[in-house]
């Protein structure tokens, strides 16, 4: 009886581990089939998802346990982990075209056709256009103090000597997290309507020695959305210093920053997926990085359809959203002002503007940080890709 009773029980038990077992693999299967499939080359140009995410995370919180102490606030941290499905830096997604992707607005048609109409005008008018950036280049800011950034401590923090931040709109860091005990960074807030609120962080390449400075200011303002206008480097100058782990883990002061993913979505600009972490507080945080790779400094993208097609990826992952986006060249203000433009007008027309007037945009903007949109043929551009996207939104309007 005893016995019976024993193989019985042995029995059930060995049938339960069976069922469990064969759960887990199901479980676990599932998980990395659900994680390529979010992943993969056939995504259709899509930002990673929540679920992609979460996945990521449970990933990370399983190995953390296997993860070393941090050293010094440049040592590196070991890779959480190193399956090419998380970190593939040469896998390509398709994208649909830029004809193919939805056009979403509630934007006025009558406004639109009136917009299309004087920009298309403008373009044509080579006079007009000269008169009005000469205009622009002649404007001054009431409010122009750069004492911060003048400071010598803090000269060395610029890239550029000569486009620093003005007072009134600069972003202070909180000096008692500061790895230098300074709340100076080379970074401006661009408000739209809300004083309250900016719109945007725009800001220069990091330096070296100011990645940790980045990070905080990323983490203090919220912002979850980066947008990187500039190669490393160009024509063997430097623009930007790697803010981010080429791989695995890096530490910058208190912040760990891993890369996630890293996706090619076409030829002029890719997506990285950053898990952000602040060890003094134990809080994380996801960030995406857009990263548009062909628009040379002080030059043009080659197309207005590519630079749009890239911010709509961009406003996709950021809808709903109330932080701001950071958005950095090398200088923080060519690039990164044409780009500031072109949105600023576009999401004031999506909203339902009545008016619009570029030039006097471009001077609340230039208000808020120096010289933003650099070159003539910079301002050009940005009227070229609003009529462009005006043009793409009354196509799709129910006629």
């Amino acid at each position: 009886y005893f016995v019976l009773t024993f193989v019985l029980c042995g029995s059930i038990a060995g049938v339960v581990l069976a069922v469990v077992a064969l759960y887990i693999v199901r479980r676990h299967s599932h998980s990395r089939d659900k994680l390529k499939q979010l992943a993969s080359t056939s995504h259709d140009g899509q930002e990673a998802s929540k679920d992609y995410q979460d996945l990521c995370r449970q990933r990370m919180q399983g190995k953390t346990s296997d993860k070393p102490e941090p050293v010094s606030a440049t040592s590196r941290v070991a890779s959480v982990t190193s399956e090419a499905a998380v970190h593939s830096p040469s896998s390509r997604s398709s994208t649909s075209s830029w004809s193919e992707e939805p056009v979403q607005s509630n934007m006025d048609i009558s406004t639109g056709h009136i917009v299309l109409s004087y920009m298309e005008d403008h373009m044509k008018n080579k006079d007009r256009l000269d008169e009005e950036w000469e205009s622009l280049v002649a404007y001054e800011p009431d409010l122009n103090a750069t004492t911060a950034g003048s400071e010598a401590s803090n000269m060395r923090k610029n890239r550029y000597t000569d486009i620093i931040p003005y007072d009134h709109s600069r972003v202070e860091l909180s000096s008692s997290t500061n790895v230098s005990g300074s709340d100076f960074i080379n970074a401006s807030t661009i408000t739209d309507h809300d004083p309250r609120n900016p719109a945007y962080i725009t800001t220069q390449g990091p330096l070296p020695h100011t990645v940790a400075d980045f990070w905080q200011m990323v983490w203090e303002q919220g912002s979850v959305v980066i947008v990187m206008l500039t190669k490393l480097t160009e024509n063997g100058v430097a623009m930007c210093h790697r803010y981010w782990p080429e791989e695995g883990s890096d530490l910058y002061h208190i912040y760990e920053v891993h890369l996630v993913s890293e996706h090619i979505w076409c030829d002029d600009y890719l997506v990285r997926s950053f898990y952000l972490k602040n060890l003094q507080t134990n809080e994380t945080r996801t960030v995406t990085q857009f990263h548009f790779l062909t628009w040379p400094d002080l030059g043009i993208p080659a197309s207005t359809k590519a630079l749009l097609d890239f911010r709509r990826k961009v406003n996709k992952s950021y809808r709903g959203r109330s932080c701001p986006i950071t958005i950095h060249c090398s200088d923080g203000v060519g690039r990164t002002g044409t780009y500031c433009l072109i949105d600023m007008v576009l999401n004031r027309l999506s909203k339902g503007a009545k008016e619009i007037d570029i030039a006097a945009t471009l001077e609340h903007i230039r208000d808020q940080r120096m010289n933003m949109v650099k070159t003539k043929e910079q301002f050009e551009f940005a009227l070229a890709a609003v009529a462009e996207e005006v043009h793409a939104i009354l196509k799709a309007l129910p006629q």
